[in-house]
């Protein structure tokens, strides 16, 4: 699962993560000399789903940033808008949650090539209910009329949604994943299906939004917004569950465990199952299985990294909020590997 599909149809449909990773690599080193004079605040290195920044002595503010990416041309496309602002919130909140904080509020940067007040109410109506589902609040935020950048698909429907996260959590209390050991349990939870990653590839593959899929069709099924994990994971967290890893499965799908700081692997022998939109990606592109799981989250939108003893209740207590939550894993010593 670890080695790299040469001439992807990733890199085909225009995004080259190997590329991609490069260029952060280049950003972040530069950033990571800032001198500012003061002491340093920053609790996490760079690489985690958020940091945390000390307020004081005990308590931190938890930051993280992220967009929706290419999903909005398929809103464009389809003239619908009223739920990509729940993906906003699950791909910002879900990422704070992941240090253990609790994701208090979100601020909205929302561009557009033309102000068209029927398309932000539709935008403001996903933000609302995602707010709502992840108990946090949007205080402020900002629109930018860019017509010389933003082009729609078609004309003049053309947006960028941005949101920035905020939470909060006790230093003593911050998830890093430093503590994950061999032999502790993968509990999976659900995704609802391809979530805000990995649009570009399935848009290539998917070219016709209005074709039938069973009793849908391909442009609802890339609508479906991201599922949103925070109540689940906040009650979790209160529980008396030890809570070793959170990790939240987006672009590079089970990769993404490797960001947790323990020098550990992850063996997948019993994945959640695979939604049908990306067995439709598989067959279309054609797509082979190991780039899947390196794009797609592939039916598991989060993993909790649990004691062996704590998995059969922290399993309970997920799957009341999202059912088919279960173990599909452990944590091995192969540092660095994640297998299926």
């Amino acid at each position: 699962m670890n080695e790299r599909v040469s001439e992807s149809a990733y890199a085909r449909a225009g995004v080259d993560q190997t590329q991609s990773g490069s260029a952060v690599r280049a950003l972040v080193e530069v950033l990571g000399t800032i001198a500012t004079g003061r002491p340093g605040r920053a609790a996490l290195g760079s690489g985690h789903y958020a940091n945390v920044l000390a307020l004081d002595e005990k308590r931190g503010l938890a930051l993280s940033t992220d967009s929706v990416g290419s999903k909005v041309i398929v809103c464009e496309q389809l003239g619908r808008f009223d739920t990509i602002g729940l993906d906003l919130i699950g791909m910002n909140a879900n990422d704070v949650i992941c240090v253990g904080a609790d994701p208090i509020a979100l601020l909205d940067y929302i561009a557009v090539e033309h102000a068209d007040p029927d398309m932000l109410e539709q935008i403001g109506i996903g933000l609302k209910e995602g707010a709502e589902q992840a108990q946090i609040e949007i205080p402020g935020g900002e629109l930018a009329v860019l017509p010389d950048l933003i082009r729609g698909h078609p004309s003049p429907s053309g947006f960028d949604l941005v949101g920035f996260c905020v939470g909060l959590v006790d230093l003593d209390a911050i998830v890093t994943g430093a503590r994950v050991a061999p032999g502790d349990a993968l509990i999976g939870i659900p995704s609802s299906g391809i979530h805000s990653n990995g649009l570009s590839l399935a848009r290539r593959v998917l070219p016709d939004l209005d074709e039938r899929v069973g009793d849908t069709t391909v442009g609802e099924l890339l609508l479906e917004p991201t599922v949103i994990y925070v109540r689940a994971v906040r009650e979790l967290l209160a529980s008396a569950v030890d809570v070793r890893g959170l990790a939240h499965i987006t672009g590079e799908g089970f990769l993404n465990l490797l960001r947790l700081e323990a020098p550990v692997g992850y063996l997948i022998d019993d994945p959640l199952p695979v939604p049908d939109v990306f067995r439709l990606i598989a067959e279309r592109g054609p797509v082979e299985p190991a780039e899947l799981y390196e794009v797609f989250n592939m039916g598991c939108g989060f993993c909790c990294v649990v004691r062996e003893p704590d998995a059969l209740t922290a399993r309970d207590l997920l799957a009341r909020r999202h059912p088919g939550a279960r173990r599909i894993g452990t944590v091995t010593p192969r540092a660095g590997l994640v297998e299926r």
